[in-house]
């Protein structure tokens, strides 16, 4: 599916583009996928030079959960001191936090394809493979401990998504969840950073490479990469983003 897109970045930028193909699941569990990712970028970091590349100059990429991968392969490379430092991340549309699925772009674009609201909580309890009986309880907020609620809260909120994003339609949640120790006990990877890099302690974000953030306005996880990008911003990283007014999930 992304072998007329590589092979057109690559013409297109002058530059030598890789794509990995790491194994999927549900046959390979989570996080082998993190992991083939990891170790890919490690290998061509280390073996640039074999084939012209400038170890100074390797940015990572993806789109989607691609977006998601990206996110954590440069998360877990800033304290890496054996390898050179990345020169940028592109997120396309990223996955980046399972806290919050009724933030104003889940809300407001719940029924858009590709990625319905319903479809990206399901594919990440398969991704996990978690029971998907437990969907009703995460939309709700029910999964998420008090202590965790508080912590977050500082990271994933509506109150940082600029106001002409609220405009179409977005009702503020007021109702207060009833949390459910069971389902945080089957759902507690998701909190990971590998698997929700927003989620990822300041003293890491603080040391991200110069990013490039794509979003589309009719997509569920709009909304992701906007709070994503506040963070980057407020540790001093600097950010090119780019707002596809008429996007949707998939666009590229």
């Amino acid at each position: 599916a992304y072998e007329r897109t590589c092979r057109y970045l690559a013409r297109k930028t002058n530059s030598v583009v890789v794509s990995v193909g790491y194994r999927l699941a549900p046959e390979h569990p989570y996080p082998t996928q993190f992991e083939d990712c990891l170790t890919a970028t490690v290998h061509f970091m280390r073996t640039a030079h074999d084939y012209g590349v400038d170890p100074s100059r390797i940015i990572v990429c993806g789109d989607s959960s691609g977006g998601t991968l990206t996110a954590a392969v440069a998360q877990a490379l800033v304290n890496r001191r054996d390898l050179p430092k990345l020169r940028a991340q592109i997120l396309i549309y990223p996955y980046l936090q399972c806290v919050d699925f009724n933030l104003p772009s889940y809300q407001q674009n719940e029924g858009v394809p590709i990625l319905l609201k319903e479809r990206t909580v399901a594919l990440g309890l398969k991704y996990l493979d978690k029971d998907l009986s437990v969907m009703e309880a995460i939309f709700n907020g029910c999964h998420i401990p008090e202590d965790l609620q508080q912590k977050y809260q500082k990271w994933v909120s509506p109150d940082y998504i600029p106001h002409e994003f609220k405009t179409r339609g977005y009702k503020p949640n007021t109702t207060h969840p009833l949390f459910s120790k069971e389902v945080y006990t089957l759902v507690k990877p998701m909190f990971d950073a590998v698997f929700s890099p927003l989620l990822a302690e300041d003293s890491v974000i603080a040391q991200l490479p110069e990013t490039f953030i794509l979003t589309c306005e009719f997509d569920v996880l709009r909304d992701d990469g906007l709070l994503y990008k506040k963070r980057l911003e407020d540790h001093g990283i600097k950010v090119t983003w780019c707002h596809l007014q008429e996007g949707f999930h998939g666009t590229v």
